[in-house]
């Protein structure tokens, strides 16, 4: 049986050491086949550069997943066309760097990764619904695929679950850095989560310094964020894959304390 363990969003330092030094026994633990993590907050809590991602991969990722602060950091503009394990959402422009799609082989199967970001509160170049089903056929050879759905909208992410319940194996959410309690596999056999986490900093407001979120809400003024550094988790969430090509038998949060 497949299983995927998916690992929300990185933030910065913190999110980077945790997932360094509990992913590579997590794997083992849990008997997971593939690591997806998405990594869009990883250097420095905005954006993604060729030498954090690396780190990523070198800690154990199978594929990285991004999303609105994709771009970030121009440096990374190169690696994301030469580096194939690495997509941004499909539904940005087509002349903006990178790929929207990737597949991952381990010898015995193929994981197909599907990134997405959402159109309610975020800017993408494309509808997200008409765009995953031009790129599905890109991922067509894997024996299980997993769409990141990057979003700010609770609401688009459960339409998107439901949309492509009994087409892909998982969809899972990203970007609100907060871990829902709505896992569960859809009569289709899609397994769906709307939100699994971040990896990062926990002592703090999604990832960046209580005092200083704070300060912006009392006093509507901007402040610069730093990121938060206490109490660092791991979150994210382990599909297990039914025998079925792109099915999944279950799917459960995995919140682990570094």
């Amino acid at each position: 049986m497949t299983s995927i363990l998916f690992v929300g969003d990185v933030v910065a330092a913190p999110g980077r050491r945790a997932f360094r030094s509990l992913v590579p026994a997590l794997r083992e633990e849990l008997e997971a086949d593939f690591v997806v993590v998405n990594g869009e907050n990883a250097a420095g809590g905005i954006g993604i550069t060729p030498k954090t991602a690396e780190e990523l991969f070198a800690a154990g990722a199978d594929a990285i997943t991004l999303g609105n602060h994709t771009y970030r950091h121009k440096e990374v503009y190169a690696y994301l066309e030469s580096e194939p394990r690495i997509v941004r959402p499909a539904n940005f422009l087509r002349s903006q760097p990178g790929r929207g799609t990737c597949v991952v082989g381990n010898g015995d199967a193929k994981l197909g990764v599907v990134n997405l970001q959402g159109n309610v509160f975020l800017q993408a170049g494309r509808p997200a619904f008409a765009e995953v089903d031009a790129v599905l056929p890109d991922v067509a050879d894997a024996d299980h695929v997993l769409v990141d759905m990057h979003a700010e909208a609770t609401s688009e992410k459960v339409a998107l679950g439901w949309y492509l319940d009994g087409r892909v194996t998982a969809v899972v959410g990203t970007h609100t850095h907060v871990p829902t309690n709505d896992a569960r596999v859809l009569p289709g056999g899609t397994a769906y989560i709307s939100d699994v986490g971040m990896t990062g900093a926990r002592d703090g407001v999604i990832g960046v310094r209580k005092e200083q979120s704070i300060a912006v809400f009392k006093t509507h003024m901007p402040i610069r964020y730093d990121t938060a550094e206490g109490d660092p988790w791991l979150m994210g969430a382990l599909i297990r894959c039914a025998e079925a090509p792109r099915r999944a038998a279950s799917i459960e949060p995995v919140l682990r304390s570094a």
